[in-house]
Protein backbone atom coordinates (compact mmCIF):
# COMPACT_ATOMS: atom_id res chain seq x y z
CA UNK A 1 0.00 0.00 0.00
CA UNK A 2 1.73 3.22 -1.02
CA UNK A 3 1.66 6.09 1.86
CA UNK A 4 1.59 9.66 0.83
CA UNK A 5 3.93 12.26 2.62
CA UNK A 6 2.83 15.55 3.82
CA UNK A 7 4.73 17.15 1.18
CA UNK A 8 2.29 15.26 -1.31
CA UNK A 9 -0.64 16.16 0.24
CA UNK A 10 0.24 19.58 -0.30
CA UNK A 11 1.22 19.43 -3.89
CA UNK A 12 -2.36 17.88 -4.15
CA UNK A 13 -3.59 20.52 -2.46
CA UNK A 14 -2.13 23.34 -5.03
CA UNK A 15 -3.07 21.41 -8.10
CA UNK A 16 -6.37 20.18 -7.07
CA UNK A 17 -6.86 23.95 -6.64
CA UNK A 18 -5.93 25.68 -9.72
CA UNK A 19 -7.50 22.28 -11.50
CA UNK A 20 -10.90 24.09 -9.88
CA UNK A 21 -10.08 27.61 -10.61
CA UNK A 22 -9.60 26.72 -14.31
CA UNK A 23 -12.67 24.78 -14.53
CA UNK A 24 -14.86 27.77 -13.16
CA UNK A 25 -13.20 29.74 -15.41
CA UNK A 26 -13.72 27.55 -18.70
CA UNK A 27 -17.70 27.31 -16.89
CA UNK A 28 -18.20 30.91 -17.17
CA UNK A 29 -17.38 31.23 -20.41
CA UNK A 30 -19.52 28.61 -21.81
CA UNK A 31 -22.88 29.27 -23.03
CA UNK A 32 -25.56 28.47 -20.93
CA UNK A 33 -27.31 25.40 -21.06
CA UNK A 34 -30.99 25.06 -22.08
CA UNK A 35 -33.68 27.25 -22.35
CA UNK A 36 -34.74 29.80 -19.60
CA UNK A 37 -36.50 29.17 -16.97
CA UNK A 38 -40.54 29.62 -17.28
CA UNK A 39 -40.46 31.95 -14.39
CA UNK A 40 -37.65 34.22 -16.03
CA UNK A 41 -39.83 34.11 -19.19
CA UNK A 42 -43.08 35.08 -17.89
CA UNK A 43 -41.56 38.08 -15.21
CA UNK A 44 -41.57 40.99 -17.74
CA UNK A 45 -45.42 40.37 -17.88
CA UNK A 46 -46.39 39.72 -14.03
CA UNK A 47 -45.43 43.46 -12.45
CA UNK A 48 -46.79 42.03 -8.82
CA UNK A 49 -43.95 39.35 -8.16
CA UNK A 50 -41.38 40.94 -9.72
CA UNK A 51 -39.23 43.96 -9.63
CA UNK A 52 -41.84 47.72 -9.24
CA UNK A 53 -40.57 47.96 -13.42
CA UNK A 54 -41.93 44.53 -13.85
CA UNK A 55 -37.84 43.30 -15.16
CA UNK A 56 -36.34 40.55 -13.70
CA UNK A 57 -32.58 40.35 -15.05
CA UNK A 58 -30.87 38.45 -12.86
CA UNK A 59 -29.46 35.50 -13.99
CA UNK A 60 -31.11 32.49 -12.13
CA UNK A 61 -27.79 31.14 -10.68
CA UNK A 62 -27.46 34.52 -9.02
CA UNK A 63 -30.68 33.67 -7.44
CA UNK A 64 -29.49 30.38 -6.58
CA UNK A 65 -26.61 31.46 -5.27
CA UNK A 66 -28.10 34.29 -3.33
CA UNK A 67 -30.61 32.42 -1.34
CA UNK A 68 -28.22 29.56 -0.71
CA UNK A 69 -25.81 32.48 1.07
CA UNK A 70 -29.14 33.19 2.79
CA UNK A 71 -30.12 29.71 4.05
CA UNK A 72 -26.45 29.79 5.44
CA UNK A 73 -26.86 32.91 7.12
CA UNK A 74 -29.90 32.03 8.84
CA UNK A 75 -28.95 28.76 9.84
CA UNK A 76 -25.33 29.87 11.06
CA UNK A 77 -27.04 32.82 13.12
CA UNK A 78 -28.94 30.43 14.46
CA UNK A 79 -26.09 28.25 15.64
CA UNK A 80 -24.23 31.34 17.31
CA UNK A 81 -27.17 32.88 18.93
CA UNK A 82 -27.34 36.05 20.93
CA UNK A 83 -28.97 37.90 18.08
CA UNK A 84 -30.33 40.33 20.85
CA UNK A 85 -27.14 41.76 21.81
CA UNK A 86 -25.62 42.19 18.16
CA UNK A 87 -28.81 43.99 16.99
CA UNK A 88 -28.19 46.12 20.04
CA UNK A 89 -24.53 47.34 19.01
CA UNK A 90 -25.42 47.24 15.24
CA UNK A 91 -27.34 50.02 16.14
CA UNK A 92 -25.27 51.37 18.73
CA UNK A 93 -22.19 51.42 15.83
CA UNK A 94 -24.74 52.95 13.41
CA UNK A 95 -24.34 50.19 10.53
CA UNK A 96 -27.46 49.39 8.24
CA UNK A 97 -27.89 45.88 8.86
CA UNK A 98 -29.34 42.99 10.88
CA UNK A 99 -28.11 40.37 13.23
CA UNK A 100 -28.14 37.70 10.20
CA UNK A 101 -26.28 39.98 7.86
CA UNK A 102 -23.94 40.51 10.22
CA UNK A 103 -23.82 37.02 11.12
CA UNK A 104 -23.17 36.24 6.89
CA UNK A 105 -20.24 38.47 7.22
CA UNK A 106 -18.74 36.61 10.38
CA UNK A 107 -19.23 33.58 8.59
CA UNK A 108 -17.53 35.04 5.42
CA UNK A 109 -14.38 36.15 7.48
CA UNK A 110 -14.15 32.74 9.20
CA UNK A 111 -13.96 30.71 5.81
CA UNK A 112 -11.42 33.28 4.68
CA UNK A 113 -9.77 32.90 7.37
CA UNK A 114 -9.55 29.21 7.15
CA UNK A 115 -8.76 29.53 3.40
CA UNK A 116 -5.44 31.51 4.88
CA UNK A 117 -4.30 29.23 8.04
CA UNK A 118 -4.99 26.65 5.14
CA UNK A 119 -2.49 28.10 2.44
CA UNK A 120 -0.28 28.84 5.33
CA UNK A 121 -0.03 24.96 5.84
CA UNK A 122 0.79 24.30 2.40
CA UNK A 123 3.11 27.01 2.03
CA UNK A 124 5.11 25.83 5.28
CA UNK A 125 4.57 21.80 4.01
CA UNK A 126 6.24 23.07 0.55
CA UNK A 127 9.86 24.57 2.42
CA UNK A 128 9.85 21.10 4.07
CA UNK A 129 8.84 22.93 7.92
CA UNK A 130 5.38 20.68 8.00
CA UNK A 131 4.39 19.12 10.85
CA UNK A 132 1.23 17.07 12.21
CA UNK A 133 0.24 20.35 14.32
CA UNK A 134 -0.15 22.40 11.69
CA UNK A 135 -3.62 20.60 11.06
CA UNK A 136 -5.02 22.42 13.92
CA UNK A 137 -3.74 26.27 11.94
CA UNK A 138 -7.11 26.62 9.48
CA UNK A 139 -9.90 25.80 12.36
CA UNK A 140 -7.76 27.94 15.10
CA UNK A 141 -7.76 30.70 12.17
CA UNK A 142 -11.43 30.24 11.15
CA UNK A 143 -12.00 30.91 15.18
CA UNK A 144 -9.71 34.27 15.10
CA UNK A 145 -11.19 35.20 12.72
CA UNK A 146 -14.54 34.86 13.98
CA UNK A 147 -13.42 36.72 16.75
CA UNK A 148 -11.68 39.42 15.26
CA UNK A 149 -15.22 40.48 13.20
CA UNK A 150 -17.06 40.68 16.50
CA UNK A 151 -14.78 42.55 18.05
CA UNK A 152 -14.20 44.99 15.60
CA UNK A 153 -18.25 45.59 15.92
CA UNK A 154 -18.21 46.06 19.71
CA UNK A 155 -14.84 48.50 18.65
CA UNK A 156 -17.02 50.66 16.28
CA UNK A 157 -19.95 50.44 19.37
CA UNK A 158 -17.95 51.66 21.64
CA UNK A 159 -15.98 53.89 19.90
CA UNK A 160 -18.98 55.71 17.74
CA UNK A 161 -21.31 55.99 21.88
CA UNK A 162 -17.70 57.70 23.01
CA UNK A 163 -17.99 60.46 20.28
CA UNK A 164 -21.80 60.69 20.71
CA UNK A 165 -21.21 61.24 24.78
CA UNK A 166 -18.61 63.25 23.94
CA UNK A 167 -20.95 65.58 21.38
CA UNK A 168 -23.60 66.06 23.89
CA UNK A 169 -22.47 68.82 26.37
CA UNK A 170 -22.40 71.03 23.07
CA UNK A 171 -25.68 69.71 21.45
CA UNK A 172 -27.19 70.54 24.64
CA UNK A 173 -26.02 74.06 25.17
CA UNK A 174 -26.88 74.85 21.46
CA UNK A 175 -30.09 73.81 21.97
CA UNK A 176 -30.47 75.87 25.41
CA UNK A 177 -29.12 78.89 23.21
CA UNK A 178 -31.57 78.32 20.61
CA UNK A 179 -34.61 77.97 23.24
CA UNK A 180 -33.18 81.22 25.25
CA UNK A 181 -33.41 83.37 21.53
CA UNK A 182 -37.01 82.18 21.25
CA UNK A 183 -37.17 79.43 19.10
CA UNK A 184 -39.52 76.15 20.06
CA UNK A 185 -37.87 72.93 20.53
CA UNK A 186 -38.62 71.25 16.91
CA UNK A 187 -37.09 74.55 15.28
CA UNK A 188 -34.20 74.30 17.71
CA UNK A 189 -33.52 70.53 16.87
CA UNK A 190 -33.86 71.13 13.24
CA UNK A 191 -31.49 74.25 13.43
CA UNK A 192 -28.75 71.77 15.62
CA UNK A 193 -29.33 68.55 13.12
CA UNK A 194 -28.71 71.37 9.74
CA UNK A 195 -25.91 72.93 11.45
CA UNK A 196 -23.95 70.31 13.31
CA UNK A 197 -21.76 68.07 11.90
CA UNK A 198 -21.10 65.02 13.90
CA UNK A 199 -22.93 61.38 15.22
CA UNK A 200 -25.17 63.01 17.12
CA UNK A 201 -26.53 65.74 15.07
CA UNK A 202 -27.09 62.80 12.21
CA UNK A 203 -29.30 61.07 14.98
CA UNK A 204 -30.95 64.49 15.92
CA UNK A 205 -31.55 64.37 11.61
CA UNK A 206 -33.32 61.38 11.87
CA UNK A 207 -35.43 62.43 14.35
CA UNK A 208 -36.74 65.84 13.01
CA UNK A 209 -37.38 63.55 9.78
CA UNK A 210 -39.56 61.60 12.05
CA UNK A 211 -41.67 64.14 13.46
CA UNK A 212 -41.92 65.59 10.08
CA UNK A 213 -43.56 62.53 9.16
CA UNK A 214 -45.95 62.55 11.61
CA UNK A 215 -44.32 60.77 14.61
CA UNK A 216 -44.47 62.92 18.44
CA UNK A 217 -41.03 64.72 19.23
CA UNK A 218 -41.26 62.31 22.88
CA UNK A 219 -41.51 59.11 20.81
CA UNK A 220 -39.03 59.84 18.55
CA UNK A 221 -36.54 60.98 20.98
CA UNK A 222 -37.10 58.12 23.49
CA UNK A 223 -36.50 55.76 20.40
CA UNK A 224 -33.19 57.40 19.30
CA UNK A 225 -32.23 56.51 23.46
CA UNK A 226 -33.66 53.23 23.25
CA UNK A 227 -31.31 52.58 20.07
CA UNK A 228 -28.38 54.36 21.49
CA UNK A 229 -28.66 53.13 25.06
CA UNK A 230 -25.90 55.86 25.90
CA UNK A 231 -26.82 57.02 29.64
CA UNK A 232 -26.15 60.52 29.27
CA UNK A 233 -28.08 60.59 26.40
CA UNK A 234 -31.19 58.46 27.82
CA UNK A 235 -30.54 60.44 31.30
CA UNK A 236 -30.63 63.86 28.59
CA UNK A 237 -33.78 62.68 26.92
CA UNK A 238 -35.70 61.16 29.87
CA UNK A 239 -35.32 65.10 31.37
CA UNK A 240 -36.05 66.35 28.49
CA UNK A 241 -39.31 64.53 27.61
CA UNK A 242 -40.59 65.28 31.02
CA UNK A 243 -40.06 68.66 30.93
CA UNK A 244 -42.48 68.73 27.64
CA UNK A 245 -44.89 66.65 29.00
CA UNK A 246 -45.14 68.51 32.16
CA UNK A 247 -44.90 72.22 30.48
CA UNK A 248 -41.48 72.85 32.66
CA UNK A 249 -38.95 75.72 31.26
CA UNK A 250 -36.30 73.89 28.53
CA UNK A 251 -33.75 76.03 28.34
CA UNK A 252 -33.14 75.96 32.21
CA UNK A 253 -32.92 71.83 31.99
CA UNK A 254 -31.00 71.71 28.59
CA UNK A 255 -28.66 74.33 31.17
CA UNK A 256 -28.76 71.69 33.92
CA UNK A 257 -28.16 68.47 31.20
CA UNK A 258 -25.09 70.70 29.69
CA UNK A 259 -23.56 70.45 33.20
CA UNK A 260 -24.12 67.26 34.24
CA UNK A 261 -22.92 66.16 30.71
CA UNK A 262 -19.80 68.15 31.29
CA UNK A 263 -19.35 66.87 34.95
CA UNK A 264 -19.64 63.35 33.19
CA UNK A 265 -16.82 64.17 30.70
CA UNK A 266 -14.83 65.11 33.24
CA UNK A 267 -15.44 62.37 35.22
CA UNK A 268 -14.61 59.58 32.62
CA UNK A 269 -11.58 61.74 31.38
CA UNK A 270 -10.12 61.66 35.01
CA UNK A 271 -11.02 57.80 35.23
CA UNK A 272 -9.00 57.37 31.63
CA UNK A 273 -6.61 59.11 32.74
CA UNK A 274 -6.22 56.62 36.05
CA UNK A 275 -6.50 53.79 33.95
CA UNK A 276 -3.44 54.96 31.21
CA UNK A 277 -1.32 55.82 34.29
CA UNK A 278 -1.58 52.49 35.32
CA UNK A 279 -0.77 51.16 31.86
CA UNK A 280 2.61 53.26 32.02
CA UNK A 281 3.40 50.98 35.05
CA UNK A 282 3.66 47.86 33.05
CA UNK A 283 7.04 48.67 30.89
CA UNK A 284 8.45 50.42 34.13
CA UNK A 285 8.23 47.97 36.29
CA UNK A 286 8.79 44.62 33.84
CA UNK A 287 11.54 46.23 31.54
CA UNK A 288 12.96 49.16 32.96
CA UNK A 289 13.32 47.84 36.51
CA UNK A 290 14.71 44.78 35.64
CA UNK A 291 17.01 46.32 33.50
CA UNK A 292 17.94 48.87 36.19
CA UNK A 293 18.48 45.70 38.84
CA UNK A 294 20.76 44.29 36.14
CA UNK A 295 23.25 46.92 35.35
CA UNK A 296 23.63 46.91 39.36
CA UNK A 297 24.00 43.95 40.25
CA UNK A 298 25.93 42.37 36.97
CA UNK A 299 29.46 43.99 37.56
CA UNK A 300 29.36 42.99 40.89
CA UNK A 301 28.81 39.94 40.10
CA UNK A 302 30.93 39.73 37.67
CA UNK A 303 34.02 41.26 39.83
CA UNK A 304 33.45 38.43 42.42
CA UNK A 305 33.41 35.43 39.75
CA UNK A 306 36.75 36.74 38.75
CA UNK A 307 38.00 37.26 42.22
CA UNK A 308 38.58 40.88 42.07
CA UNK A 309 38.22 43.11 45.02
Amino acid sequence: MMAFGLGDIAYAVVLGTALGIGVCLLLSLAPRWGAPSLARRIAPYIRDITDPRGLDVTPPTAHDAALAWETLQRRFARALGGDEGVDRRLRRAGWTMDAARFRGRQLAWAVAGMAVGGAVVVVLVLLGRGSPALGLLPPVSAVLALLACDAWLTRAASARAARIQEELPTILEFLALCLSAGEGILDSLRRVSEVGAGELTNELRGVVIAVGTGSSLSDSLARLADRLQIPAFSRSVDQLVAAIERGAPLAHVLHAQALDAREDAKRSLIERAGRKEIYMLVPLVFLILPLSVLFAVFPGIFMLRLGIG
